[in-house]
């Protein structure tokens, strides 16, 4: 009997067939978990913002996977692995349920996992998705409805320029349309790639400007002083500075707003033409005066930027146990980063760094200051303050004598040559240093001021021979360089100051004291006498940080914007 080898053929081909089946079957299983996965980590990522126990949990899940939780669609290997850790996870954060046996349908993963597209049934972008980022807890987790601090990423010259120029602190996604609670933030930057395609966005008609000490022509003639520079970290549209309706009759009035930030900002520095903003959202913003625009994002801080100065092309941001130096000539290049204990590191050492901890043997900076020819700076670093030689890149010594950590200096120059540097303190001291051309080492106080404030000194302004100081005994002081005497001191009653400022007296009638306060206000001082001058509603969060230049006053607020000032006519009579 001869073999049947028809028939044989057809099994194995109808086995072959089945195997087939089945292993798209389980292909497609593998992807729909990875992409269940993916989903998964980036809901937990906004829990962790509030939950340090979840922060710490997918910080070592991401180090397990090579820190790369995320997948292509066609690399599902990371579903196996995300399996029980996933469960782990949600019943950490409160989001196992039971599900309902009635099961109706909404929206497929896909559709859920690219919200916001504009199209719910384009396919997922082709490579792999950058690895989440963990959250930075730092205190203050956003609002339900507003975007997360935004994502860091590079972006392409050609993606930035085809970015809508506006950006307002805080968006809430409209309650009308049908869509998860929240929409995930692949779905968000799903949109912004969607956007970023598309051709470039040509300027707009009228470009708010805003007037200079040179009394430059305003309008849209101006070219940018910088070239448009790639953002270091993956925001989703530029900052603006947008016109404000002014107040009549106001003598002190708020003329533009610079939105962008999306957490507080936390200092500002400013010239002529130029603003620059640190924030919690670990960003440094450039920004336009002349164009109303941002113009480079400075990124990748382990946390928050705290103090911000500016001089010669070189931009210096403050964040833990760090200062970076940036050329932004060209681009935005971080070219040196120093550190607290006196380290030199060529280019940008700390841009892995994501962390709230100072490393052993570092102290947290909290403020720097240059001297009045940019070639020294001063930072605050735990109970002293290092010195920096800027024209070697090199530490020279530190100034020391506080008992606590100093929290504030400035910086003055005196008729020989030699920086005038005052320091303030939690310890509630003023300590003045002079410091010599070429000193080196260890430098003590050469005046202790006396009498001391009560509670931590804050803030610190100099007035020509003579210079104020604010502290949380909701005190302001006014000092004699010179007799190095008190010559004044005023309550500020129901709030202290966070931060001063001297407006010059060629645009306000006389010089004026300026005072941003924790609860919003601004106060207004005569700068001879302190008699008060009256007070704006500056912000409703806390004021962080004050600047002014050659015609304007800027205000650093916790509400994630910076206003500017400008005085119409004199203040001397009040700002009403």
């Amino acid at each position: 009997m001869q073999p049947n080898w028809f028939g044989e053929g057809l099994l194995a081909a109808q086995k072959d067939s089945q195997m087939k089946v089945m292993e798209g079957t389980l292909k497609q299983t593998e992807i729909n978990s990875a992409t269940q996965n993916q989903l998964l980590f980036h809901m937990l990522k906004e829990k962790a913002e509030i939950n340090p126990e979840l922060d710490a949990l997918l910080g070592s899940a991401l180090q397990e996977n090579g820190d790369d939780s995320s997948s292509d669609e066609s690399n599902p290997s990371t579903a196996a692995e995300g399996g029980s850790l996933a469960s782990d996870l949600m019943k950490l954060c409160g989001e196992t349920r039971t599900r309902s046996k009635a099961r109706r349908r909404t929206t497929t993963q896909m559709e859920l996992l690219y919200a916001g597209s504009g199209d719910a049934s384009c396919e997922p972008p082709t490579g792999d998705f950058p690895a989440p980022m963990l959250p930075l807890l730092e205190g203050s987790a956003d609002t339900p409805g507003q975007p997360l601090a935004d994502r860091e990423r590079t972006v392409s010259p050609s993606a930035l320029s085809a970015r809508p120029a506006g950006i307002s602190g805080s968006r809430s996604p409209t309650g009308s349309e049908r869509r998860p609670p929240e929409r995930s933030p692949l779905g968000r930057r799903r949109a912004q790639e969607k956007g970023a395609t598309a051709t470039h966005i040509p300027a707009p008609t009228h470009t708010p400007t805003l007037s200079t000490a040179e009394g430059k022509t305003k309008g849209s003639d101006h070219r940018p002083l910088l070239e448009e520079s790639p953002v270091f970290e993956g925001h989703s549209r530029r900052g603006v500075i947008n016109p404000v309706k002014s107040t009549h009759g106001a003598k002190l009035q708020c003329v533009y707003v610079a939105e962008g930030h999306t957490k507080p900002v936390l200092c500002v520095d400013a010239t002529d033409d130029l603003l620059f903003t640190g924030s919690k959202d670990r960003t440094c913003k450039v920004w336009n005066l002349v164009t109303g625009q941002e113009i480079m994002s400075l990124a990748d801080h382990p946390s928050s930027v705290v103090s911000v100065r500016y001089t010669s092309s070189l931009v210096f941001t403050v964040s833990t146990a760090y200062i970076k130096v940036w050329d932004i000539r060209d681009s935005a290049k971080c070219i040196r980063t120093l550190t607290s204990s006196g380290q030199v590191g060529s280019g940008d050492i700390c841009s892995s760094v994501r962390s709230l901890s100072i490393p052993p043997g570092e102290s947290q900076i909290n403020q720097i200051a240059l001297n009045t020819s940019g070639s020294f700076l001063y930072a605050a670093a735990g109970n002293a303050v290092r010195m920096w030689d800027l024209r070697k890149f090199v530490s020279t010594g530190k100034l020391t004598g506080h008992l606590g950590p100093v929290m504030c200096l400035t910086v003055d120059k005196l008729g020989h040559g030699q920086d005038v540097v005052l320091t303030g303190s939690k310890d509630h001291h003023i300590k003045m240093f002079e410091v010599a051309e070429g000193a080196q080492g260890s430098i003590g106080s050469s005046q202790t001021f006396d009498p001391v404030h009560q509670d931590g000194v804050e803030s610190l302004a100099v007035n020509g021979d003579v210079f104020y100081s604010g502290s949380r005994d909701y005190h302001i002081k006014k000092w004699d360089l010179g007799s190095k005497r008190l010559l004044q001191s005023v309550s500020t009653q129901t709030d202290w100051v966070s931060a001063l400022g001297v407006m010059p007296g060629q645009w306000s009638g006389s010089p004026v004291l300026l005072g941003g306060c924790r609860g919003g206000l601004l106060r207004l001082w005569h700068a001879d006498s302190l008699a008060p001058l009256g007070e704006v509603r500056g912000h409703d969060s806390p004021i962080n940080g004050l600047a002014t230049n050659g015609s304007q006053l800027f205000t650093a607020s916790d509400d994630r914007t910076v206003k500017i000032w400008e005085a119409k006519g004199s203040l001397e009579e009040g700002v009403h």
